[in-house]
């Protein structure tokens, strides 16, 4: 891979990368339980197969405690009991929201989350969704280098 990015968005057009950025402080900073945001991030990232989201979540969600057991079968969530019915159905929405062409957001999905949530927590989610999907697609796009992101010391 190559060792830099073929486009540096914030660089070529900072405010709209800044704009990007800002629902990235917006939704982070909303309250959001951590372990289901980066759930939420890691799924989401091997769904779109970005390498540099994959590489930072997963080093997020282990310097916040996350166990290298959920991480490594995250792909397989339906498949363990590692996770609980909450998880699940933000794992599920958050799949069904990723992979919009193979047939939108089915109803007991969405009903699924609502269960969980109330309406503000649930637009949380479904916004986190939707912000690392974003991030998803212009980490591919600029093809941005793999391996060096260390999460902020806390």
């Amino acid at each position: 891979m190559p060792q830099e990015a073929r486009i540096e968005l914030a660089k070529a057009w900072g405010e709209g990368y800044r704009a990007l950025a800002g629902m990235h402080a917006t939704v982070v900073n909303s309250g959001l339980d951590h372990t289901l945001k980066e759930l939420i991030f890691i799924r989401a990232s091997q769904i779109n197969g970005c390498a540099f989201c994959l590489d930072m979540h997963t080093k997020d969600a282990r310097a916040a405690g996350e166990t290298e057991q959920r991480i490594f079968a995250l792909n397989a969530w339906r498949d363990t009991d590692f996770f609980t019915e909450q998880e699940r159905a933000v794992l599920a929405l958050t799949e069904a929201i990723t992979l919009l062409t193979e047939g939108h957001v089915p109803d007991d999905v969405f009903d699924d989350a609502r269960k969980h949530f109330d309406e503000e927590d649930l637009a949380k989610v479904i916004m986190a969704i939707v912000l690392i999907n974003a991030w998803n697609r212009t980490g591919v796009t600029q093809r941005k280098p793999v391996g060096g992101y260390q999460p902020p010391k806390n």
